[in-house]
């Protein structure tokens, strides 16, 4: 399935990876185990809806500048309606959470996810 994504969703989708286990490590590290979780679903609500969005685009048929607007524009609706979902589930169901290592580590993947503009396709 990743590979019929493009080059830069596949790219920015392992950066978030990324970016979510040096979160760990570090939370980890400073708070323990729940710091390190925290991280971990901070970085998978991110990725989870970014790799959601790029799905529901790649489906999209773009046959003209309407088409491509509508598509893109239910892409970004399927991503942030499951953002605001997994952020609810995390937060309402693990009593444990690190809020802050949660928050930062969502916002670290939710920005890495906006650098896809810049990487190139070949």
């Amino acid at each position: 399935m990743l590979r019929d994504l493009g080059k830069p969703i596949r790219t920015v989708l392992r950066w978030q990876a990324v970016a979510t286990v040096v979160m760990m490590l570090v939370a980890g590290a400073w708070v323990g185990v729940h710091g390190a979780l925290s991280a971990a679903l901070g970085g998978l609500v991110s990725f989870l809806s970014g790799l959601a969005s790029a799905v529901v685009a790649s489906l999209g048929k773009a046959d003209s500048a309407g088409g491509i607007l509508y598509t893109a524009l239910r892409a970004e609706a399927v991503k942030i309606g499951l953002i605001v979902i997994l952020l609810w589930l995390v937060l309402a169901t693990y009593g444990s959470v690190v809020v802050p290592v949660f928050l930062a580590t969502f916002a670290v993947t939710v920005v890495i996810f906006a650098m896809a503009f810049f990487v190139r396709e070949y």
